[in-house]
């Protein structure tokens, strides 16, 4: 199987978009605080996504920091679109849900693809997954 930043990015965004997501969408609307619902332990899948598709090979620094740090916002945005079909007057404030969300995912995925950077030059990965 050929491995290339198309079949990593995906799986990198999904995964992270589920694991920040399924505990988040199971708080009950009327408990949630952004920031503070999404800072938990599953949170640390992003910058460990970020880490591992940018250091193995699977994305650029850029690309990393991105598609992962994107899985944050999206996961509110999934519960933000259910809820308001549901009810129309939910989410009234969702854009607000949206930028908070992506100051909470863009520096954890930005930290996660800096370290990838650093174990990438430790292990010798080239940006194509290749060794040096």
């Amino acid at each position: 199987m050929i491995h290339t930043k198309r079949n990593w990015l995906p799986f990198a965004f999904v995964s992270s978009f589920l694991v920040v997501g399924i505990p988040y969408w199971s708080i009950p609307y009327n408990k949630v605080t952004l920031p503070y619902t999404l800072m938990g332990p599953a949170l640390f899948a992003v910058p460990f996504v970020a880490l591992m598709v940018h250091a193995y090979g699977g994305a650029s620094f850029w690309s990393a920091v991105h598609i992962v740090g994107a899985s944050v916002p999206a996961a509110v945005l999934a519960r933000v679109i259910v809820e308001t079909v549901k009810d129309p007057t939910s989410h009234n404030l969702w854009p607000f849900e949206i930028i908070i969300a992506l100051f909470v995912g863009y520096p954890c995925a930005l930290a996660g693809a800096f370290a990838g950077s650093v174990v990438a030059k430790r292990i010798g990965t080239r940006n194509d997954g290749i060794r040096s």
